[in-house]
């Protein structure tokens, strides 16, 4: 799987998901020439014309702006969100944490998934069910996700 980290991932996270997620290509934004910058509701569809599968994000407040959630399902791609609510050195380890408990469990969801999905990483927990919440958008659609049954 190929997983695009949005430019508000911190360095440090790529670096650890780098070191002990292996089988899968994870390339930081800022690491791709002339993508900085890029807003939401164009990053999506580049991102999957340049071959990603999903995006990892600590924006919570994508899922409220009407033309990013349509620029996310018309993409096609996986949403992972994972929170950031917590400065410093604490609020980096908390990410960490979060991030390595759930991400591998959301991979190999997704490396299945036969339609988009649309994923939060909410917590370091030994059970997978509170380590992540995933969301079907063709059974459950979010707020303002586009009616696929609409011409």
């Amino acid at each position: 799987m190929r997983l695009l980290l949005d430019e508000n991932v911190p360095r440090p996270l790529h670096q650890v998901l780098t070191t002990f997620i292996l089988g899968h290509e994870i390339v930081h934004l800022l690491d791709l020439p002339g993508w900085s910058g890029t807003r939401d509701e164009k990053l999506y569809p580049r991102a999957a014309a340049d071959g990603f599968h999903a995006v990892l994000t600590n924006d919570g407040r994508q899922m409220e702006r009407p033309r990013e959630v349509a620029a996310i399902a018309a993409s096609g791609l996986h949403r992972i969100e994972y929170p950031h609510k917590h400065p410093g050195l604490i609020g980096m380890g908390i990410a960490i944490a979060t991030v390595a408990a759930a991400l591998p469990t959301a991979l190999a969801l997704l490396e299945t998934a036969d339609r988009q999905q649309l994923i939060t990483l909410r917590a370091v927990d030994p059970t997978v069910a509170a380590r992540l919440r995933v969301v079907d958008p063709a059974c459950a659609p979010p707020k303002h996700w586009p009616d696929a049954s609409q011409p």
